[in-house]
């Protein structure tokens, strides 16, 4: 399967799931290389602090994180621009596996058969992420649709804060998307915030 039918990494390539209103106004759904994450790094972690709503100290962390991302294996991403090339929006991920603080985290807390099922052959997808003055237009759901289309694994995997999944944005996406509860109520090292791990089958 070629990788990058459904999103093609060109500058003037509209992806066909950006919705017909974003595209007639110029928006175009792109995958990006780890070159081109590198070279537009300020903008992914600018993007990434005004979705999360991070301090500055704890961003400038991050971006080291997010430069060693790239160079994992499986490693796929789309990002969301508009006319100007503009970031509006990005998503990543990749193959995950032992060694990796977050596979190695929920590895253990996983009982033996959920381990074989989610773990043995499975795409971390890292971050999804749209600027706030662009969410509601369903390009979450189109960066979401095209990072799993390049996926390689059996399965998929994710982490996000619990909320209500009646009013928050991420989990009726992800319930949309069919991600099923493989964790609930977990808690990461360093973060007293309750997360949900979820998970599906590839490919879509």
């Amino acid at each position: 399967m070629d990788i990058w039918r459904t999103v093609q990494n060109t500058d003037g390539y509209r992806g066909d799931r950006v919705g017909q209103r974003e595209a007639a106004a110029g928006m175009r759904l792109v995958a990006w290389t780890p070159e081109d994450l590198i070279r537009r790094l300020n903008d992914v972690i600018s993007v990434y602090g005004q979705a999360m709503g991070y301090p500055p100290d704890l961003l400038e962390a991050r971006r080291g994180y997010v430069a060693g991302h790239v160079r994992r294996p499986g490693f796929r991403a789309v990002a969301t621009l508009d006319p100007s090339g503009v970031l509006l929006g990005f998503g990543y991920g990749y193959t995950s596996g032992p060694g990796q603080w977050w596979h190695d985290q929920v590895r253990s807390a996983l009982p033996r058969a959920a381990r074989k099922t989610w773990l043995a052959d499975c795409f971390e997808v890292v971050e999804l992420h749209v600027h706030p003055a662009a969410q509601g237009h369903g390009l979450g759901a189109a960066q979401l649709r095209a990072l799993l289309a390049t996926a390689v694994g059996k399965t998929t995997l994710l982490s996000t804060p619990e909320a209500d999944e009646r009013t928050s944005r991420a989990w009726r996406l992800y319930r949309r998307f069919e991600f099923v509860d493989v964790l609930r109520h977990f808690t990461f090292p360093g973060d007293d915030r309750p997360f949900a791990i979820l998970g599906r089958t590839l490919p879509l």
